[in-house]
C-alpha cells in the first residue's frame, strides 16, 4: 500500500514540478522513477529497489504479467485520448510543411534511424525498425514547455506545434502496425510465412473495422442522448477497454489499433458532449502518465541500463539528433519559404516524448515476454532518445535560436480579449497594416465570424489557463481588452499582461469611468469618453476606419479634441513615417507624434479632415 500511494503522490509531485519551473514533465517523471528504481538498489541496505513493480516473477506491486495488462490498458486510454485531438480539417489546413513533415520526415526518420540502429547497435532489422518507429514523435507535452517562453516567429512556432500535435496519433499507429508485424515473425521476431501475413493482414482488419463500429456506435448513442450527462465519461472510459479486450480476443494484439482508430474516427465527429469527454480522458491521462512512468522507469533494471552505457548509444543518439532529424526536415521544407538558419532550429528541436516512451516500454515488454532476441535493447534506448532530447533541447533551445537568429527582437503581435464588431473592424484594419492579429472570445458565433472575415481567432475561454500552452503566440506583445464587461476586461488585463502584453496592454473605460474622464485609468484604451457601448454604436452606424495627415503636435492635440466632441468618432491609432502603427491610450498627450504621423479614427469623417 506504501509503494502504490507514494508512487501516485510522487507522479502528481513531478506534474507540478513540471508546470512550475516549465519543463516537460516526463523529464522528472522518469528522473524520479529511475531513482526509487534501479539507482536506489546501489543506497538500499538490502540491494533491492526502493519501489519494484516486479520482483522475482510473483511479487512485488505488480506480479506475474500483471504490469504488462495495466500498461497494456493505460497505454490503450492514452493513445486513445491522443487519437481523439486528430482532425482531418486540421491535416487539410496546415501548410505544406507540416504535411509533409508528418509523411515524409517521419518515413524518412523510420528508415535512416532504422539503419543506424541496425548497424550501430547490432540489432536485427525489424527490432531497428520497431525502434525508429518509436522515435518518430515528437508531441505537444515536449515542445510546449521548450518553446513556451521564446518569442518566436509564427512560422517556426506553427510547425513545431502542429508536427507534435498530428504526429503523436499517427506515430504511435506506425509504431502499432510495426509491432505487430514483428510480433508475428516467430520466437526471433524475423520469421515471415504466409501465415504470420495472413494474421498481421487480420490484426489490421479486426482492428479498423471494431475502431470504427464502436466510434460510430459510440456516436449514435451520444446523438440519441442515450448516455445521461452524468455517466457520459464513465461509460467513455467502459468503452475503451471494451474495444481494447474485444478487439484482442477476436485478433491477438489488435487493440491498440483499434482504440486509436476509434480515438481518431470521433475525434472529427461534431458530437454533443464530446468536448467532455476528452477533458475527462485528459485528466485521467495525467493520472495514468503520473503512474506509469514512475513504475515503467522502476522497472528497469541496472543490467538493462548498462546495455546503453556503451560509446555506441552516444554515437547512436548523435545520429538521431545531428544527422536523422535534420534530413526529415530539410526534406520536408524543400522549396518552402522557411530559410536555412529557421530550418537547422526546426531540426534541432525535436524532442521525443511521452508516447515513444509508453508505447516503447509496452512494446519492450511483449517482446522480451516472447523471447524476441535483443527486445530488452528497446526500452532503454527508447528512454535514452527521450530523456537524452528533452534535456538537450530544454537546456539549448534558447542559444540556438538566438545563435541562428530566430528569436524575434520585439514581439510585435496583437492579443484582442473579445470578437465583436468593433474587435473585429479594428482587426481587419491592422491585419491590412502588416500586424499580426489574434482575436479570443468563449463565443462561438463571434469566432466563427471572425473566421469568415478571414481573421486568425481562437474559442477559448480567460478563466482557464489553455491560452498560455499555444507557443502560436510567442510572439504577441499587445494586448487589448475590448469586450462588454469592464470585469472581464480588468481580470484579462491581470491575467494576461504578464504572457502577453510586456509591449503595452490596455482595456476599454468602464462607464463610470468614462462618466470621471480626469480619473481614467492608465491602461484606459482610445478616449477619455468612449466604453464599450459607445464604440459599438459607432461602429454599427459608421463600420470605417479614417485617417488624417498629422502636421504637427497641435494639430494632433486639435483633432483629438475634436474627436471628444464628435460622439460619432473614436480615435484609435497613430501611424507614423515608417507605417508602425501606435495604439492611442485614454491618456492620448502622452503619445509622442511628429509631422506626417497619420491619425486613424472609428466613425463620421471629422470636418477638421478637409
Amino acid at each position: 500500500m506504501l509503494e502504490l500511494a507514494g508512487i501516485i503522490i510522487l507522479g502528481i509531485l513531478a506534474q507540478w514540478v513540471a508546470w512550475k519551473f516549465k519543463i516537460p514533465a516526463i523529464l522528472p517523471l522518469i528522473l524520479i522513477g529511475l531513482f526509487v528504481g534501479p539507482f536506489s538498489t546501489m543506497l538500499s541496505t538490502d540491494g533491492n529497489k526502493w519501489i519494484e513493480p516486479v520482483w522475482n516473477g510473483q511479487m512485488g506491486l505488480f506480479p506475474g504479467e500483471s504490469l504488462f495488462n495495466f500498461v497494456s490498458l493505460s497505454i490503450a486510454l492514452i493513445l486513445f485520448e491522443g487519437g481523439l485531438t486528430l482532425k482531418k480539417e486540421e491535416i487539410k489546413s496546415v501548410g505544406p510543411v507540416i504535411y509533409k513533415l508528418i509523411t515524409l520526415g517521419s518515413l524518412m526518420t523510420m528508415i535512416t534511424a532504422g539503419i543506424a540502429a541496425h548497424y550501430i547497435i547490432g540489432l536485427n532489422w525489424p527490432l531497428s525498425f520497431l525502434f525508429s518507429s518509436l522515435i518518430i514523435v515528437t508531441g505537444p507535452t515536449v515542445i510546449t514547455p521548450i518553446l513556451r517562453n521564446l518569442p518566436l516567429k509564427k512560422d517556426i512556432s506553427t510547425i513545431l506545434k502542429w508536427e507534435g500535435i498530428l504526429i503523436d496519433p499517427i506515430g504511435a499507429l506506425v509504431a502499432v502496425l510495426v509491432y505487430e508485424f514483428i510480433s508475428l515473425g516467430g520466437d526471433h521476431g524475423t520469421e515471415y510465412t504466409k501465415e504470420t501475413l495472413i494474421e498481421f493482414g487480420k490484426i489490421i482488419i479486426i482492428g479498423f473495422s471494431i475502431g470504427f463500429t464502436s466510434a460510430y456506435a459510440f456516436a449514435t448513442a451520444l446523438k440519441q442522448r442515450w448516455i445521461p450527462h452524468y455517466l457520459l465519461n464513465v461509460v467513455s472510459l467502459a468503452l475503451v477497454l471494451s474495444v481494447f479486450v474485444l478487439a484482442d480476443l477476436f485478433a491477438h494484439e489488435s487493440g491498440l489499433l483499434a482504440v486509436v482508430i476509434m480515438g481518431m474516427v470521433l475525434g472529427n465527429m461534431n458530437l454533443p458532449g464530446l468536448k467532455d469527454v476528452f477533458y475527462f480522458k485528459e485528466t485521467i491521462s495525467i493520472l495514468l502518465i503520473s503512474i506509469l512512468f514512475i513504475l515503467l522507469s522502476a522497472n528497469i533494471n541496472l543490467s538493462d541500463l548498462e546495455l546503453i552505457f556503451n560509446w555506441n548509444s552516444l554515437i547512436l543518439f548523435a545520429c538521431v539528433v545531428l544527422i536523422v532529424r535534420p534530413i526529415g526536415v530539410f526534406l520536408s521544407s524543400r522549396n518552402s519559404s522557411l530559410s536555412r538558419n529557421e530550418k537547422i532550429f526546426i531540426s534541432w528541436v525535436g524532442p521525443r516524448g511521452i508516447v515513444a516512451a509508453g508505447i516503447a516500454s509496452l512494446f519492450g515488454l511483449k517482446l522480451t515476454m516472447q523471447g524476441v532476441e535483443n527486445a530488452n535493447y528497446i526500452t532503454p534506448l527508447v528512454f535514452m532518445i527521450v530523456l537524452g532530447t528533452v534535456l538537450l533541447n530544454a537546456t539549448t533551445a534558447r542559444i540556438v535560436a538566438k545563435i541562428t537568429g530566430v528569436l524575434l527582437k520585439k514581439s510585435e503581435g496583437i492579443l484582442i480579449v473579445g470578437a465583436s464588431d468593433p474587435s473585429r473592424l479594428i482587426a481587419s484594419y491592422l491585419k491590412t497594416n502588416d500586424r499580426r492579429v489574434v482575436l479570443i472570445d468563449s463565443n462561438r458565433n463571434n469566432i466563427a465570424l471572425a473566421k469568415k472575415e478571414g481573421l486568425e481567432a481562437i474559442e477559448c475561454d480567460i478563466y482557464e489557463d489553455e491560452i498560455f500552452e499555444n507557443i502560436e503566440l510567442n510572439d504577441i506583445g499587445f494586448l487589448l481588452a475590448l469586450t462588454g464587461s469592464p470585469t472581464i476586461n480588468e481580470y484579462a488585463l491581470n491575467k494576461l499582461k504578464p504572457s502577453f502584453g510586456e509591449e503595452g496592454a490596455y482595456r476599454l473605460i468602464s462607464g463610470d469611468e468614462m462618466r470621471d474622464p480626469d480619473n481614467n485609468p492608465e491602461e484606459g484604451l482610445f478616449s477619455q469618453t468612449d466604453d464599450f457601448i459607445n464604440i459599438s454604436e459607432v461602429v454599427r452606424d459608421y463600420p470605417i476606419i479614417n485617417e488624417v495627415k498629422i502636421k504637427s503636435k497641435d494639430h494632433y492635440l486639435q483633432i483629438m479634441e475634436a474627436t471628444m466632441k464628435e460622439i460619432k468618432t473614436i480615435p484609435v491609432f497613430v501611424k507614423d513615417i515608417n507605417n508602425d502603427i501606435h495604439i492611442i491610450p485614454a491618456d492620448y498627450n502622452k503619445l509622442k507624434v511628429e509631422e506626417d504621423y497619420r491619425l486613424m479614427y472609428i466613425g463620421k469623417k471629422l470636418l477638421i479632415d478637409a
